[in-house]
């Protein structure tokens, strides 16, 4: 992944792990700016609801114009007309609600009223998973992927899968490839709305012990081959060698077994690489 590759570049320049999430988060950021907007037209079907901030604009009147957010009990105070409710109406069904209550009063005769929904706090999209501040997000205009991640601080590249699953509101599902999308293809960076789910997963793991500087459990990336696990680990020891490579592997039954490795061998989750001394 992009982001990942440049975090590795971070550390290796000695950086700390705070500062490289930071620089994770506002790549993230940077990416976003273009795609995702604080605010926004809503959807046609879109109906206000509790917490929703929404601007009205009176034309010719603009000392009843207003910016006004929804109460818990679904209303909202306009001038001269006082209290609205506008729970579960949709922005041109508020438009002429409002300008019903402003001919009615004797107010105006003709009012031209434009809604728009800058804050969609009754909608709100969870983030959840590896990213550096799951929780749940309120949609803001014309909310995407991208946006809701960066909105999360990035994903946690140290132990993020290089996808998400996306669970709509309906129940139904969309897979993203993270590579891609962070690398700009507009085909994974899918709109989102109320009731929608973005979930990382963490990434599948395996492990390195014998003749390498740091054995332990290590992230899977994508293609992981036998040296770049070598590579990931420290490197070998002064007595390891690459060539006496194995793994170790359970198979569909849950029998493991060991296979002799070379270095462009692709390894899979939860395999055991093992690498032994040299003869010399």
């Amino acid at each position: 992944m992009r982001t990942e590759r440049k975090g590795y570049r971070l550390q290796a320049a000695g950086y700390g792990p705070q500062m490289v999430m930071m620089a994770v988060a506002a790549l993230c950021l940077v990416l976003a700016t273009a795609v995702h907007a604080n605010g926004g037209p809503a959807p046609s079907d879109y109906k206000v609801g509790p917490g929703d901030l929404v601007k009205i604009t009176v034309y010719g009147a603009p000392d009843m114009s207003t910016e006004v957010r929804v109460a818990e009990s679904g209303g909202i105070t306009c001038p001269l007309i006082g209290s609205v409710q506008v729970a579960g109406l949709s922005t041109s069904e508020m438009e002429k609600l409002l300008a019903t209550r402003y001919v009615d009063g004797g107010f105006l005769r003709q009012p031209q009223i434009a809604v728009l929904i800058t804050e969609f706090m009754s909608q709100k999209i969870s983030v959840l998973g590896h990213v550096t501040r799951p929780g749940q997000y309120p949609q803001r205009g014309s909310a995407n992927v991208l946006g809701l991640i960066a909105e999360a601080g990035g994903v946690d590249f140290k132990t993020a899968a290089d996808r998400a699953t996306l669970t709509r509101a309906d129940g139904t599902h969309a897979e993203i490839d993270l590579e891609k999308l962070f690398d700009g293809d507009p085909g994974q960076n899918l709109a989102v709305g109320g009731g929608d789910r973005i979930y990382i997963p963490k990434a599948d793991q395996f492990y390195v012990y014998g003749q390498v500087q740091k054995p332990g459990q290590y992230k899977l990336e994508r293609n992981m081959t036998v040296s770049r696990a070598i590579s990931a680990s420290g490197g070998l020891t002064a007595r390891g060698t690459e060539r006496r490579a194995i793994v170790k592997r359970r198979g569909p039954d849950g029998e493991e077994k060991e296979y002799g490795v070379k270095g462009t061998d692709v390894l899979r989750p939860d395999d055991i690489l093992f690498i032994k001394e040299s003869f010399f």
